[in-house]
Formats: C-alpha cells, sequence, structure tokens
C-alpha cells in the first residue's frame, strides 16, 4: 500500500485545524501495541520514546483506542490531572487530542494532535469535524488494502512527513550579513536538533569547535558541547519544539562563563539568541561545577519515568510481573520476557513470557552451578547484553533454548547492593543495543528490581497478616435449626495493611442464636488484635445470657478499661428462632436490611448508640425485628455499600434494590436462591462498585420457608 493517501490526510488535519504536531498510531493486533507509523511537526527521531504504546496502558492514545472515542485534554494541567503517567512522562505546555481511526466499530488506530497550550480550551466544530474526519480518512484507507489483500502494517521506523515549505525568501544573503554584525550570538536548530547555523558570535559565545573537534554544523549541542550535556538543557529545546511556545536557559561555560539561551519554535525548527549572562542569583558566590556526562538525553529519561509509572502502582508480585509483560515489553519492543530470583542456591521463575516452550521447566529449580547467562548476571551484579543467539551458543553451548531467540539483554535485580534475581528480554531478531539504549534498559531493570523487592516484601507480610486475621474470625459457623447461614470476608484490595472487619454467630440456648457484625477503626495489626478482643468478649457476654444492649455496654467497658486509640462499631442481634423475633442493640454500625420472600426489603429502624471505647458507662437501646418465613436477614459492614460520593442512607437504600433484583435464574423468589450464591453475588456487587479500600464483612442469615413460629 502507498502512504500516500495517510500523510495527505494527516497533513490536511494538521493544516486545517492549526495543530503543530500531529501522528499516526495503528494497532498491532499480535503485540497488543499501538505503533506510530507517521509523524509530522518533529522528527522521527524525537518521537521515537513515545512511539510504541501498549494497548493496556493508562494513556489517552491507548484509551481513545479503546473506548473508540475522541479525547480531548485543552492543557496540561488537564493531561497530568486524569494522566498522570502521560504528564509525568511528556511535561510539555500543549493541548492534545486523540482521535480513534476506525470502521464499522473496529478501532484501527489513533490519530494525534498537540498543538500550543495557550490555545482555546474547546474546540471547535471545524476543529472537531476534521479531527473525526481524519480518523475515518485512514481507516477507509487501511480497510480498502485490507479488502485487496495488502492489510497495513506500521513500519519498522517511524517516517516523517513535512508540509512542503513556502519558496526560500528573496535577499537570504542580506539576512546573514545582517545577523553577522550583532554582537549577540544567533544559531538554528532543525526539527532533529542539529545546528544549522550560526554566526560569528554564536561560534565566539559557544566555541568554534565540538569536543570532539569537529565542526559544530551538523552536531546537537548537547552531545557536541560537554557543558550542555545536562539533560535539562536537550529538555529545553523539547520543550520549545513540542509546545511550539519560547523557552529559555542559563549554562555556565567552564570555568567561569556564563550563557542565557532563549529559543523561539516554528514549524521547521528552532532560532536560539545567545548572550553572556551573569549568574543565576542562588549560585552567586558558590563554586561551580559543570555536569557530569549524561548517560541518557531527556527524552529518553522521560521515556524511562514513562515506563516507571507503569509498575509503581503495582502492589504484589502478580502486579509488578503483569505490568513488565504488558505495559512495558509492548514500548520496549521485547517479545520474551523471564523473571527469575535465586534463593539457597537454586533458580526459581517467577514468569516467562513470549519464549519458547520448556524454559520454566529448563531453568526452574536448576542448580545456581548451572553455568548460564542470567546466573552469571547475578553472580557479577553486571548487565550483560548478546546483540545475536551466536554469542550466547559459543559460550553456552550446553543451553540449547538459547537458539530459540535472536537477540538477549540479561538486567539483574539489585536492592542495596544486593543482587537477588535476573530480569532476562529476548528478541526476536538481533539488536544492536546502542549505548543508550543499554543505559535506558539497565535503569529500567533498577526500576524493576525496586518494584518487585517492594512487592515480595508486601506478599510476605500479607500472607502473615491474612494468616493472623483469618485465625481471628470463625472457622466455620454452627448448623442453625431453621435457618440458612452465610458468611463472607473480603479483605481490601488497596494497600498493605489488614483490617478489623468481624463476624460471629453464637448459639447461646437450643432456642437463641446471636449473630454479631462490626469494624475495627483502621487497617493495621492492632486493629486486627483489637478485633479478636472485641469478639471474645462479645461472645463471652453472650453465652453467659446477657441481652444485645448489655453485651455492647459490657463490651464498651471494657475497651474503655484497656485505653485503646482505636474506637469499633458493632451490631448484635439476638434471634428467638421459634417466633422468629429479633433483638437488635447497634453500637455506630449500619443498620441491617431484611429481604423479604417477595423481593421487598426493608432496612431495618435501630436506635444508634455511641462506638464502643469512646465513653464509658454507655448506654446501648434495642430494637425489635420480626422475620417471617424466607426472609432474609442482612448484616453488613460499611466496605460493603460505603462509595465517597454517596450519602451512607443512599448507599445502604442501593443495596436493598440490589438485593430485591439479583438474578436467580428461574428462581424468582429470595427465598429459592441458595444462600451462597446470595453472599457471592453482594461481595461481587460491592468489590466492583467500591473503592477497594475498605474490607468487607457479611453475614446472612434466612429463615427456611419451611419454618413455623410458634405463637408469641
Amino acid at each position: 500500500m502507498s502512504w500516500a493517501a495517510v500523510d495527505e490526510a494527516l497533513l490536511q488535519v494538521v493544516r486545517c485545524t492549526h495543530a503543530h504536531v500531529g501522528a499516526v498510531y495503528l494497532l498491532d493486533d499480535h503485540e497488543q501495541v499501538l505503533r506510530m507509523s507517521v509523524v509530522t511537526g518533529v522528527s522521527s527521531r524525537v518521537a521515537q520514546p513515545w512511539s510504541r504504546v501498549a494497548w493496556a496502558a493508562p494513556v489517552p492514545v491507548a484509551e481513545a483506542a479503546r473506548e473508540n472515542r475522541m479525547m480531548w485534554l485543552p492543557s496540561h494541567r488537564d493531561i497530568i490531572r486524569r494522566y498522570p503517567r502521560t504528564g509525568t512522562a511528556f511535561p510539555y505546555d500543549v493541548a492534545m487530542c486523540v482521535a480513534p481511526v476506525a470502521m464499522a466499530g473496529t478501532v484501527l488506530g489513533v490519530v494525534l494532535l498537540l498543538w500550543p497550550g495557550t490555545r482555546p480550551s474547546e474546540l471547535s466544530a471545524d476543529e472537531t469535524r476534521e479531527i473525526a474526519g481524519a480518523g475515518r480518512a485512514v481507516a477507509a484507507v487501511l480497510t480498502r488494502a485490507r479488502a485487496a489483500g495488502s492489510p497495513v502494517e506500521a513500519p519498522e521506523r517511524v517516517r516523517t512527513v513535512q508540509p512542503p515549505l513556502p519558496p526560500a525568501e528573496q535577499g537570504r544573503p542580506a539576512a546573514t550579513a545582517l545577523v553577522e554584525r550583532l554582537e549577540e550570538g544567533l544559531c538554528a536548530l532543525d526539527l532533529e536538533g542539529r545546528i544549522t547555523f550560526l554566526n560569528g558570535a554564536a561560534r565566539r559565545l559557544l566555541g568554534p569547535r565540538g569536543a570532539d573537534g569537529e565542526d559544530l554544523i551538523g552536531s546537537r549541542p548537547w552531545k557536541a558541547l560537554p557543558w550542555l550535556c545536562d539533560p535539562a538543557y536537550e529538555n529545553a529545546y523539547l520543550s520549545a519544539l513540542f509546545s511550539r511556545l519560547p523557552t529559555s536557559f542559563t549554562a555556565l561555560r567552564p570555568p567561569d562563563r556564563w550563557l542565557h539561551f532563549q529559543l523561539f519554535p516554528d514549524a521547521t525548527g528552532v532560532s536560539v539568541r545567545v548572550v553572556a549572562s551573569d549568574p543565576p542569583k542562588e549560585d552567586r558566590g558558590a563554586p561551580v561545577t559543570p555536569p557530569p556526562p549524561a548517560a541518557t538525553g531527556a527524552a529518553a529519561l522521560f521515556y524511562l519515568l514513562h515506563l516507571s509509572s507503569a509498575i509503581t502502582s503495582a502492589i504484589d508480585v502478580s502486579d509488578v510481573l503483569s505490568a513488565v509483560t504488558d505495559q512495558i515489553m509492548p514500548v520496549i519492543n521485547a517479545q520474551g520476557m523471564a523473571m527469575m530470583t535465586w534463593d539457597e542456591g537454586r533458580l526459581n521463575v517467577l514468569c516467562s513470557h513470549g519464549f519458547p516452550r520448556g524454559v520454566d521447566s529448563y531453568f526452574h529449580g536448576s542448580l545456581t552451578s548451572l553455568r548460564s547467562a542470567s546466573v552469571l548476571a547475578m553472580e557479577t551484579g553486571l548487565p550483560a547484553f548478546y546483540p545475536s543467539n551466536e554469542m550466547l551458543q559459543r559460550r553456552y553451548p550446553h543451553v540449547p533454548l538459547y537458539r530459540e531467540m535472536s537477540a538477549f539483554c540479561y538486567l539483574p535485580l539489585v536492592v542495596s547492593g544486593r543482587v537477588f534475581g535476573c530480569c532476562v528480554l529476548g528478541y526476536d531478531r538481533p539488536r544492536p543495543f546502542p549505548p543508550e539504549e543499554r543505559a535506558a534498559l539497565t535503569s529500567l531493570g533498577g526500576m524493576i528490581a525496586q518494584a518487585l523487592a517492594r512487592a515480595r516484601l508486601y506478599d510476605t507480610t500479607n500472607r502473615v497478616a491474612r494468616g493472623l486475621q483469618a485465625a481471628l474470625l470463625p472457622q466455620e459457623l454452627p448448623q442453625v435449626t431453621g435457618f440458612d447461614v452465610a458468611a463472607r470476608y473480603l479483605p481490601a484490595t488497596r494497600g498493605m495493611d489488614i483490617g478489623g472487619d468481624f463476624y460471629d454467630l453464637i448459639r447461646v440456648r437450643e432456642d437463641t442464636v446471636v449473630a454479631v457484625i462490626g469494624d475495627v477503626q483502621g487497617h493495621n495489626v492492632s486493629a486486627a488484635a483489637l478485633m479478636g478482643q472485641i469478639r471474645t468478649s462479645v461472645r463471652t457476654h453472650a453465652v453467659s445470657g446477657a441481652p444485645p444492649d448489655e453485651v455492647l455496654r459490657r463490651t464498651n467497658q471494657l475497651l474503655v478499661d484497656l485505653d485503646s486509640t482505636l474506637f469499633a462499631s458493632c451490631l448484635c442481634a439476638e434471634i428467638n428462632l421459634p417466633s422468629g423475633k429479633v433483638r437488635v442493640a447497634t453500637a455506630g454500625h449500619l443498620p441491617p436490611v431484611v429481604c423479604h420472600a417477595d423481593r421487598s426489603t426493608d432496612i431495618a429502624e435501630t436506635v444508634p448508640g455511641l462506638l464502643l471505647g469512646i465513653v464509658p458507662d454507655s448506654v446501648y437501646d434495642t430494637s425489635d425485628v420480626t422475620l417471617t418465613p424466607g426472609d432474609l436477614l442482612v448484616l453488613f459492614t460499611d466496605g460493603l455499600v460505603e462509595r465517597p460520593d454517596l450519602d451512607l442512607d443512599v448507599a445502604i437504600g442501593l443495596l436493598a434494590r440490589q438485593l430485591a433484583g439479583i438474578d436467580g435464574g428461574e428462581l424468582t423468589g429470595i427465598d429459592d436462591i441458595p444462600l451462597d450464591a446470595l453472599a457471592d453475588a453482594l461481595m461481587t456487587w460491592g468489590r466492583r462498585t467500591g473503592q477497594g479500600y475498605d474490607d468487607i464483612a457479611l453475614l446472612l442469615l434466612r429463615e427456611s420457608p419451611a419454618m413455623t413460629h410458634a405463637p408469641c
């Protein structure tokens, strides 16, 4: 397929909307990545760090494709508020629009457009129409190519197209003579960041030649001049290029000469004004040394920030591995990834993705005395790069699996000077690994190591904490004649701490049981320990025959005497089995919900009391609820219903409506649906609609429809 039609569609929308940067990304279904195919307004080299976007990434390019809708972000403030990862990796003052390239509901890619952040905050109707039209035009080209049997694949390298430039201005020699007479330095950079012009003053200020003795024309300042190698200086150029707004910075030319740079961008490059300057205020009087040579440029550093943000939000080991597999591998264009650790002289393969079958079984559990590239990387703590598999085969001929990939990268996982594992990347074709890529991958390996070490600690701590909490909850509930019972507990999905939610069902007499549910303030071991004390107190006083209000009064006094800094809510319900009468007392806890056999619901009217542990000698009142055969009594903690944007009463009402609407298939009555299925459905609803920040405890009691109450 000729790319001329795609190029023209992109140039047309850029011209009509006055955008200064435009790009077309195409979806690669096989790799689950959006790949930039063509760009205008900047060079392909400059755009390279942002040229591959994982389909699953929480960024505008991917979200516009996943949701098949236009994304409009009028300023960098909006970008960083809605997409922190993009705002960090692309810190420029721009307005951004991403429109899907779709045909008949099938997304094939996106069109990305950038404007200066000073533009109006709304797209005009004409701009919106042009942008949507560009997406349709590109989709039509791709669809026709597919129908003709020549489906379009994104090129290996990003292509650059530029609009035709106007004829060169007359009198250019006169303009050159004019700038040569000026005492201030003037130079020009193209879209690649290369110097295309220097007047005499600029040569005197910057130096006539670069560090390698070559003429500055054709070189990039931050590469040719060691004192401009700090990524901050290159970033000023990128900021001007992407935002199309002037930028400036001051730099020290050793040993003691300060220069001020002003950058003025347009569609063809950046004009730079260079003048002598006083030192910045914070540097006056202090010895200043030039920055050391940077291992990576500004774009590469922001690229690393973009990748690292994919794993900073990961909590446990599985989260880290998923982030690396789903979001980082597609962006760095690696086809294989394996993560392994070593422990007591043996390798442990945490995951292997994209490598041939048999990698796990070959390396997992093997002794570290088996010589391999991964063992060497862990022993030395040094990354290793193999541009071709022939290099590995010569060194490790006994490992046949090395022949299955064409290039390899071994990144030792090092934290606090200790190597605990290795990340192995595999590529399906030879790869030269130039110095900048090696530096970026090495930095990425350090980020993965930090995230994985943190996640392993979380998993270990979490297993201990969850084990403690599980031990404090009932291992099984008693069988109650005439009643079905089910309970569920679901820990919070976010954060490392455990909570204090609890439930219990206590047989007091043959005809009486006490149902209890509560929530201790906080999410830590102290909350879990206090939960155990409260549960023991409630059980002890309930078994002794104390009514619900007295159970809460005595438990409150215990917490006051313990002088705990934590408070707790609790609901205690005494159920008389023959009559179905329920006496309920609450200490700051949510009221129970009763769902009748016909799916109608009631929120029990209870008399709220103070939380446990606040005031000595608190008094708690009881209220009565009557259950009829088939009725369902629902006791729950606030994690099931609480939403940050909803009043609590409204949230409880939503739970009541959810109970009334639970699908039982052919079973229409609430008394027909198995209680375990009801409990699972409520927990799924609670976790799906909640934020995952709080634990959920749930206790269901349903009176059997066959139950016959004794006369009162």
